[in-house]
């Protein structure tokens, strides 16, 4: 292992990215050599004198740039300095169009503008306006709570206030959770291919992971079952609906099968539901076939606004005051103007307007995306801000990565949401909410389809040890 210090001093912006800059800067003076195994989390961070968390994020966003590769129990490992690009004509001179991040349209942050000055001056009317930079009660005031019950309900989960709390955002709501519920060495069970900030929040609680085994249909019961059987599974992570990265949706059979075999090993479901709203009509969370042993996650920031950074935790009574403790401990509370914006476009109908906005840009960019990639093997569905392509030989995910970034395109590779040690598929994240307008994810879809119409590159150094 390295005895590797980065000098932050020399990046400008919010520590975790320079971490990743620092990352980046020393692999390509050849300071870091690929194969290189980085220091754990909170070494670094002793190291440096910052949260355990600044650096979990600064590798992370290593990791979405395709620069560190790693896995809970092994450590994380330098892949090599990310290739320089020269844009190619259709994605515009020196611009990268960056595709890795799942983010909704930006254009549609523009338009919110009117809806935020409307609601913001509505609140400035308010003579208990100062109430809002008051603390509220544990887990959020009774109004945002009810707020969360009534955005809840839109996917068919009945709850009172009382039952949910906030958070300052759906990624916190994960954290108090499994800080709040399991302990460190814990074994969680996951999809083979699952969400990257579960993997670093895995790392940074010192939780065990393990990978289990998807098909078309989602997380296979018989893998599931299997687990359970052989280990003392205490917890069960997925995302049901509009899987990322795959984008697959898991049938009502299906769910109840988990449900079933949740209950037969006593094994809490925790369920993360952040893409449901974007659908016109959600299938039935998982957590309504056993509310008893579910914690259902949800939020703002996909459906409403990046910047509107709420979310809410359905979650059994005995588990709330577990919870709210750990909400209370990692940021104290979810600052209750954001909340009460949150609240108020959800009570008005705004949060139904917006939602509207995002589902027909977002299916006009699948319709591109369609048109532009047809004849792969495309994962797509019309609501989702990613598609999930498969390369056809002889491609390999981050040769495929790296011959992206050269020609001004990011993507991210399948080895980002592998969870285990089984090899990634070899296929690539392509978010299409992420590109500036309908122009540009244009501009770099046809540079994707030119690479995939064309010989693959031959790969350079793609993995750690």
């Amino acid at each position: 292992m390295t005895s590797w210090v980065p000098d932050l001093r020399r990046h400008e912006g919010p520590r975790y990215m320079a971490i990743a800059e620092a990352l980046a800067s020393d692999a390509a003076s050849g300071r870091l050599r690929p194969g290189t195994r980085l220091p754990t989390h909170r070494e670094l961070a002793d190291r440096l004198g910052v949260t355990v968390g600044t650096v979990t994020r600064g590798y992370a966003e290593a990791a979405r740039r395709g620069l560190v590769s790693g896995e809970v129990g092994r450590g994380s490992f330098l892949r090599g300095p990310a290739p320089p690009f020269v844009a190619a004509p259709e994605a515009g001179a020196g611009e990268l169009i960056d595709l890795a991040v799942n983010h909704p349209p930006p254009a549609a942050e523009r338009e919110r503008q009117p809806e935020l000055a409307r609601t913001l001056d509505r609140l400035s009317r308010r003579r208990d306006l100062g109430t809002l930079l008051a603390y509220p009660p544990e887990g959020g005031a009774p109004e945002h709570r009810a707020a969360g019950a009534a955005w809840l309900q839109r996917v068919g989960l009945a709850a009172g206030g009382e039952q949910v709390l906030v958070s300052s955002g759906s990624q916190h709501g994960m954290t108090a959770v499994f800080a709040g519920v399991l302990r460190p060495g814990d074994l969680v069970v996951t999809e083979a291919l699952t969400y990257s900030g579960m993997k670093s929040l895995a790392g940074l609680l010192h939780l065990r992971l393990s990978g289990l085994a998807i098909d078309a249909r989602g997380l296979r019961p018989d893998a599931f079952e299997a687990a359970c059987r052989g280990g003392n599974v205490k917890a069960l992570y997925c995302i049901p609906t509009l899987h990322n990265p795959t984008t697959r949706s898991m049938p009502e059979e299906r769910r109840r099968e988990i449900a079933t075999i949740a209950r037969a090993y006593g094994v809490l479901l925790v369920e993360d539901d952040i893409y449901s709203p974007l659908l016109e009509s959600a299938p039935r969370p998982l957590s309504t076939y056993a509310p008893e042993l579910s914690v259902y996650l949800t939020g703002t920031a996909k459906a409403l606004a990046p910047g509107l950074r709420v979310g809410f935790i359905l979650a059994p009574r005995p588990l709330l005051p577990r919870i709210a403790a750990a909400i209370r401990t990692t940021t104290w509370m979810a600052a209750p103007l954001m909340a009460e914006i949150a609240a108020a476009w959800i009570e008005d109908g705004t949060a139904e307007r917006i939602l509207r906005s995002r589902r027909r840009e977002i299916a006009a960019r699948h319709q591109l995306a369609a048109a532009l990639l047809r004849g792969q093997r495309l994962e797509s569905h019309p609501a989702a801000y990613h598609a999930w392509l498969s390369l056809p030989e002889p491609w390999r995910s981050q040769a495929f990565v790296d011959a992206a970034r050269r020609r001004g395109v990011a993507v991210t590779p399948a080895a980002a949401f592998q969870v285990g040690r089984s090899p990634a598929p070899d296929a690539v994240r392509v978010c299409i909410g992420a590109a500036r307008d309908r122009e540009q994810l244009e501009a770099a879809l046809r540079v994707l389809a030119s690479l995939l119409e064309g010989p693959s590159e031959t790969p350079g150094f793609t993995a750690g040890p």
